[in-house]
């Protein structure tokens, strides 16, 4: 996420910490490398014209320049005014009617039909009874693949006569009533490009059914033409805001940053994955934490907080530390590590890691390998690896796709891990006696 962005900031941040003393020239020449590597990120010109305006202004007054940090003046600088050009405090959905409705409108492409389902799932772990109206009638199986969706999170799909979007709109009010749904999702026909009759059926659709919050889905790897359609869309329909999916691609951050300078309407919700929960809300303080290299502790906490199960994991720690878990508990940890997503999204949220120095691809190969070994040893193999011989690792190399190095590796890793674990019980003994009254 950001990578290419980050890059070129974090160079620019580390050419100013070289410098014994800061002048307005230097500022200058951060302040320039800053703008080229926002427009690289195809961030709008206007936005960036304006952007760099307030940071030069600020940052070549005399708190920065006499700062004993002048380098961590500027960065601060800069992080305050992207918050500023990403943020504000009205970025959570309100549902304020009983049912409420939420119409997704969009481009074709930019991945309604599927954010449709994230946000129906997202709903349905929050106690509610969500309904999703499959109102896209234009595109060959939107319907089909909203109704799959659907049975994969157990989220009922209204389709109506799966020809007339207007007349399934209509009939979904009455269904959701009686039924007794409270959070009805919309998702209406996105386009290759923006059509009279396209807006003219959204805008019917939005008076028929008086939604809370009519949110544009937005491809984060479009760049500008993103943001283009999306003022297109906002004059129209008057949107409360955004969803920007596909952050976990090779998107440049161009959306992110310029979406709301150019319309007005902040950034709801995030994609930042292919997996039916990968939707969370966007807060700009992290994100300008992310584009800048600083990392973002909170998200990643609240992450590990809702994909490891807090209970096994504290007992977990209790048999690692007494010395007696096995193969199976280390398979356990693995699975638990890779619940979390790829390495690099993980890494990106720590600060302080050099992630350009870290070759995570190599991390997620050797996990992967890992689970096969373990999936292709017999249960007595897991619970007590010292009876694996060369004959057995020939089995479970031939078995799992691995060599026996790979063999070797894992269990090399298994020993090493024990023997920490035996130090670290250790050293809690000895601190544990040495604050004892005799």
């Amino acid at each position: 996420m950001f990578e290419s962005l980050q890059k070129k900031l974090s160079g620019v941040f580390k050419n100013l910490s070289g410098k014994g003393k800061i002048t307005e020239k230097n500022i200058k020449d951060a302040v320039r490398e800053v703008k080229m590597s926002l427009l690289e990120a195809d961030v709008h010109y206007k936005v960036v014209k304006e952007f760099v305006a307030k940071v030069l202004e600020e940052a070549v007054g005399e708190k920065v320049l006499e700062s004993l940090t002048p380098d961590q003046e500027f960065i601060r600088i800069v992080r305050d005014n992207l918050i500023k050009l990403m943020g504000s405090k009205d970025n959570k959905i309100i549902i304020s009617k009983n049912p409420g409705f939420i119409m997704l409108t969009g481009l074709q492409g930019s991945g309604k039909t599927t954010t449709a389902a994230k946000l129906a799932y997202m709903y349905k772990k929050k106690g509610k009874n969500p309904l999703l109206v499959a109102a896209d009638t234009y595109r060959p199986a939107a319907i089909d693949q909203l109704m799959q969706l659907g049975e994969d999170i157990g989220v009922p799909v209204y389709t109506g006569d799966k020809v007339n979007a207007i007349k399934i709109v209509e009939e979904s009010k009455k269904y959701a009533e009686k039924l007794l749904h409270d959070v009805v999702i919309v998702d209406t026909a996105g386009r290759l490009h923006i059509d009279e009759n396209m807006m003219e059926e959204l805008e019917k659709i939005k008076y028929m059914i008086n939604p809370d919050e009519i949110l544009m889905v937005v491809d984060s790897m479009v760049g500008q033409d993103a943001v283009n359609s999306a003022k297109e869309f906002n004059d129209r329909l008057d949107i409360s805001g955004f969803i920007v999916t596909k952050l976990d691609g090779d998107s440049r951050g161009g959306v992110i940053i310029s979406i709301r300078y150019i319309t007005g309407k902040p950034i709801k919700l995030v994609g930042i994955g292919e997996k039916i929960d990968d939707l969370e809300e966007f807060y700009p303080e992290r994100y300008a934490g992310r584009i800048l290299g600083m990392g973002d502790v909170l998200s990643f906490i609240e992450k590990v907080e809702k994909e490891i199960d807090k209970k096994k994991a504290e007992e977990d720690s209790e048999r690692f530390l007494e010395g007696k878990f096995d193969l199976e508990d280390f398979l356990d940890q693995i699975k638990q590590i890779r619940k979390l997503g790829p390495l690099s999204s993980l890494l990106e949220m720590i600060p302080g890691v050099p992630k350009e120095q870290v070759d995570t691809s190599k991390g997620e190969q050797e996990l992967k390998k890992f689970e096969a070994i373990i999936n292709s040893m017999t249960p007595q193999e897991r619970k007590n690896p010292r009876i694996i011989s060369y004959s057995r690792k020939q089995r479970i190399a031939k078995g799992s796709g691995t060599t026996l190095q790979d063999i070797n590796k894992l269990l090399k890793s298994y020993e090493q891990l024990k023997k920490t674990m035996k130090q670290m019980k250790n050293f809690k003994g000895r601190k544990l006696m040495k604050n004892l009254p005799f």
